[in-house]
């Protein structure tokens, strides 16, 4: 009796509705939270996966069951991309002058970020798997695991270090840019979307509406350009 009811008990705690819940009820504590005491480190999503992980490994659920109950959520993030086409609208005249200079920008940002996380990883005598695991970390979700599946990775690593990717880099990157001095609004958007994808842009628009438009379009672009280099690193490298 008692083991049919954990059954039960483990097969609503796993059904999408109650993970649907908790991510969306952890994420609304965080941004409480980070309203409450303003104290950068405490970053909603930050404070959403403390709280998961540790259910999760509680509750024995696995992660694939988590990623498939709460796909959804990853169907998302690619119209809340396209809904930052809005915020570019509004500072089109910013843009308007600054294309070639974003464009290669964010071109050497995805040349560097690519070959130091694929060089180190080799260096310290990753496989092929974990490195091309470790290679779209700078892009959305949905572009990450497709390059990583067709490089020979492994899709749950490579959400894995996407949004590792973006929690610190929403975390540390406003702090890196003031530490070394850069001023320009649409260098730090460029900076933060090229390295920390949605995640970073959400703290790019915090910073400002410009940052956080430039920020916006860099996923896109960065996007692109890391779809067309991954094969080549893959092809020649890995």
């Amino acid at each position: 009796m008692n083991e049919q009811l954990i059954e039960k008990l483990k097969g609503l705690l796993s059904g999408e509705v109650f993970l649907l819940c908790l991510v969306f009820g952890t994420f609304l504590f965080g941004v409480y939270i980070y309203k409450r005491l303003r104290f950068s480190l405490l970053q909603p999503l930050l404070i959403s996966v403390v709280i998961i992980i540790p259910f999760l490994k509680i509750t024995g659920i696995e992660y694939s069951t988590f990623y498939e109950q709460t796909k959804v959520l990853n169907f998302m993030l690619g119209p809340s991309v396209v809904a930052l086409g809005y915020v570019l609208y509004e500072q089109i005249e910013y843009i308007k002058g600054n294309v070639l200079s974003m464009l290669t920008a964010v071109f050497a940002g995805s040349i560097v970020g690519i070959a130091s996380v694929v060089l180190i990883a080799k260096a310290f005598g990753a496989d092929k798997a974990l490195v091309a695991s470790l290679a779209p970390k700078s892009v959305t979700t949905p572009i990450a695991i497709s390059l990583a599946e067709n490089a020979g990775g492994i899709p749950e690593l490579a959400v894995a270090f996407v949004v590792i990717c973006g929690i610190f880099g929403g975390l540390i990157g406003p702090i890196l840019l003031r530490a070394i001095g850069i001023k320009s609004k649409i260098a730090k958007g460029l900076a933060i979307g090229s390295a920390s994808h949605a995640l970073g842009t959400t703290r790019a628009m915090e910073m400002g509406a410009l940052e956080g438009a430039i920020s916006g379009l860099a996923i896109g672009i960065m996007g692109i350009m890391t779809a067309l280099i991954i094969p080549f690193v893959d092809r020649f490298f890995l």
